[in-house]
């Protein structure tokens, strides 16, 4: 039970309340004008359509974010946002968001191009991937290079690991996903048997995880493994598919026993990339590693002589879905800053249009040869 009476400045960031919340000097020295002011700090376990509460050194507060509504929904309170909350009144309200160190964002079915934020202030991005179905690394690709961009560490958990009939088939499949997802940490785990889950738990500890992960990947059982309780509702999944229905439907901050906080979120059926060409480049190193070693520098890696990318395709040390799903990731990130950036929109009509040109030149050569008798 929090001290009602707690002096903020009395006591080291280490003997604060919320530092099993993550509370550190950094923290500390970001809200210290706010502290002047007479505001209280808080972090952020949950948000319900204008309201969020506040996890504070008296306790968990309800708190209303009228006042830091922004036209940048980049900028709304978020499950995990370190803020300055008004102490008094009735309700109470955040007054300002911290500023934020990482934050998990995906683009949203808008169509006004919007991103939505996740999770925020997260250390390592815990990726659920369930075993009761066939792998599907493109989606984990899709996953790890949101990942990479938030400024997270992400980790590929594969769940149900129970499920598969022998330790030489587990192990394969660990292969796969580990050449999927260069320097990731890759860990097997049951939430059945409770193997891999105190591994798991000693990685993520001491920091903010985010679990991320489809509908009926076991996220929610994995959570209170972490959490060693029945805090999160389970629900049985489709043999047919793997798929459940959405156990999780607010994002949750939690406190885990063996240390560090857990931020648990309803499974995603869609995962926009927003803005992400330096994650998407990061699950992809081997390509950008091809890529540096090409004759020219704006190399398209698609016909340009002297690309090592497509030397390397050729003499399969690049698997051609690996590129693939490079390509599309690519193209995806594109679209969805061209909708945002007018620059960027230019250069794709200017490369839409010399494309075209050259369509239509290779065309009319052909037609000419074919006319002449």
């Amino acid at each position: 039970m929090f001290n009602a009476s707690f002096n903020s400045s009395s006591v080291s960031t280490a003997q604060h309340p919320l530092a099993l919340y993550g509370w550190d000097e950094g923290w500390a020295a970001e809200f210290a004008p706010y502290d002047q002011q007479g505001l209280v700090a808080g972090r952020v376990v949950r948000v319900d359509r204008g309201l969020c509460d506040v996890v504070t050194a008296d306790g968990v507060m309800r708190a209303d974010t009228e006042f830091v509504v922004p036209r940048d929904p980049m900028k709304v309170v978020c499950t995990g946002d370190w803020v300055a909350v008004d102490p008094a009144g009735d309700p109470r309200y955040v007054r300002t968001l911290l500023p934020r160190r990482t934050a998990f964002v995906r683009s949203t079915s808008s169509k006004r191009s919007e991103g939505q934020i996740l999770a925020a202030n997260v250390d390592h991005a815990i990726i659920a991937v369930s075993l009761a179905v066939e792998l599907d690394l493109g989606r984990i690709e899709r996953f790890l290079a949101l990942a990479w961009e938030s400024g997270a560490q992400p980790l590929v958990v594969l769940t149900k690991a129970d499920l598969v009939p022998d330790a030489t088939g587990l192990s394969y499949l660990v292969e796969d996903v580990e050449n999927t997802a260069p320097g990731v940490q890759v860990l097997p785990v049951s939430s059945a048997t409770g193997d891999g889950v105190d591994v798991l738990a000693a990685v993520v500890a001491g920091g903010t995880s985010v679990l991320l992960g489809v509908s009926g990947a076991g996220k929610s059982t994995l959570a209170n493994a972490l959490l060693g309780a029945e805090v999160m509702e389970v629900q049985a999944t489709r043999d047919v598919d793997g798929k459940g229905r959405h156990t999780t439907t607010t994002r949750n901050l939690l406190v885990m026993p063996g240390g560090g906080v857990l931020i648990d979120t309803p499974g995603l059926r869609g995962v926009g990339l927003w803005d992400a060409e330096t994650g998407v480049g990061q699950v992809f190193s081997e390509i950008e590693a091809f890529a540096a070693e090409c004759r020219f520098h704006d190399c398209a890696h698609e016909a340009e002589p002297g690309c090592a990318v497509l030397a390397a395709l050729e003499d399969g040390s690049l698997s051609v879905r690996r590129m693939e799903s490079y390509r599309k990731l690519m193209r995806e990130n594109r679209r969805i800053v061209a909708k945002t950036d007018a620059r960027m929109r230019a250069e794709m009509r200017k490369t839409w249009k010399a494309r075209g040109a050259e369509g239509r030149a290779n065309m009319e050569a052909k037609r000419g040869k074919v006319r002449k008798p």
